[in-house]
């Protein structure tokens, strides 16, 4: 389950990235559900690097689509794929899975997947729970996809996280602390961006301390913080999506994108200029 799909769809026109600049997006895309959808924002968006959350691989709910795949494809993109879950309810002759991935126009030099120590036990199958998709048996872990992207002259850390949804602020807060412990190995000149669907409030204690201590930059603490999500039935709307920078880099224009209505989450962006 740990095993990365990568692929390529690079184009010489797609591969032309300006090299004092790069463009991410970060987005739950509620397992590319409402595909199109997806793709008319993220052309529109124009991204050097995107990291999705939430994307199906060979699923019945997505018509046994490999989203991460189409996506890079209609994009001209590079893409690695990388399994939080095999969806136990959702396979027909094959597995299906449900994981992160990040598109790039940039070479990725190297990917891996950091699984979290500490987990909830809500989603494994059960003897007494019955196999069917509302109650969402699986197996696998919640996780962190690492990518080496090349910019900047050297290169850049992009880790895309989602962190659980079960549980309380406490687990979600051990899932963010080892993250930061894993970007220790990396020099303080190392450009570094940690973003994707937390599942809880970073600018908010205890994570707001967390991060501020690491060191990072919340770009989207600044003034007020508005909902990443929309209003539900069952609750009011929150926010949950993040992306934060280490030192070693600027930013700008950070944007939350609350009128794109193809996902249960709203797409977030953020210029990124080295220091």
């Amino acid at each position: 389950m740990d095993q990365l799909e990568t692929g390529s769809f690079l184009s010489p026109a797609s591969a032309s990235v300006r090299s004092d600049l790069v463009r991410i997006v970060s987005w739950n895309i509620n397992r590319g559900q409402q595909l199109t959808g997806v793709l008319e924002f993220l052309r529109s968006a124009a991204a050097d690097l995107i990291l999705l959350q939430e994307t199906d691989v060979n699923a019945r709910r997505t018509n046994n689509r490999n989203i991460a795949r189409e996506i890079a494809q209609a994009l001209r993109m590079s893409y690695v794929f990388g399994c939080e879950f095999e969806e136990l309810t959702q396979r027909n002759h094959n597995p299906a899975y449900h994981g992160q991935a990040t598109l790039s126009r940039l070479p990725i030099a190297e990917s891996r997947i950091l699984r979290f120590r500490r987990q909830s036990g809500f989603w494994r199958p059960r003897w007494y729970v019955p196999t069917i998709p509302k109650f969402q048996r699986r197996l696998g872990a919640r996780m962190a996809l690492v990518s080496h992207v090349a910019c900047f002259g050297k290169h850049l850390v992009a880790y895309n996280v989602h962190l659980e949804s079960r549980g309380d602020d406490t687990l979600r807060s051990s899932q963010l602390t080892e993250i930061l412990d894993d970007t220790h190995q990396y020099g303080t000149d190392t450009p570094l961006v940690i973003a994707g669907d937390f599942n809880f409030d970073l600018s908010r204690e205890p994570a707001a301390s967390t991060i501020a201590q690491a060191p990072f930059n919340n770009p989207f603490k600044s003034g007020n913080v508005h909902p990443t999500t929309p209003r539900s039935r069952l609750g009011s709307a929150r926010a949950v999506d993040w992306i934060v920078t280490r030192s070693a880099l600027h930013y700008a224009e950070a944007k939350l994108y609350h009128s794109i209505p193809a996902s249960d989450h709203y797409p977030l962006s953020l210029v990124l200029k080295p220091k």
